[in-house]
């Protein structure tokens, strides 16, 4: 599965703390993020991750196109409640995610459910449902 990873600043170390602890289900798939979530991602854990551009230069417009493109498995968006100014952003995910049936997180309880449903095959039903014509590439 490709799992696409965005964090608000203030949710970064959050973000890097969840995939510290989750490293191992993580490992088993394709990661990609956009650029601060992802570098501060991999330095902690080691993981690979495919890097977009960073928010202010677009990496949220590459991942919703590659969620339109049936590139993306799963989001996991940690959004800041008090932060106003990337409404635009959580909003054109959300969207996305909704009408391709991408299961999408935006805190961290909901992302240990996605991330536990993963392990188990829950979330098998997207090879099925929609199986991807080419492997993904950033």
């Amino acid at each position: 599965m490709n799992i696409a990873l965005m964090s608000h600043d203030r949710k970064k170390e959050l973000m890097v703390q969840f995939c510290i602890a989750y490293c191992g289900i993580l490992s088993k798939h394709t990661v990609c993020a956009t650029n601060t979530t992802g570098k501060m991602v991999a330095e902690a854990t080691g993981l690979p991750v495919n890097l977009f551009l960073s928010h202010e230069h677009g990496g949220s417009q590459q991942i919703g196109a590659r969620i339109a493109y049936n590139e993306i498995d799963m989001v996991l968006f940690f959004c800041d409640p008090q932060s106003h100014d990337l409404d635009t952003d959580i909003d054109y995910i959300t969207r996305l995610c909704d009408q391709y049936n991408i299961p999408y997180a935006t805190n961290v309880g909901t992302a240990e459910m996605l991330i536990h449903g993963l392990e188990r095959g829950d979330l098998d039903w997207r090879d099925i449902v929609s199986p991807k014509t080419a492997p993904f590439t950033v």
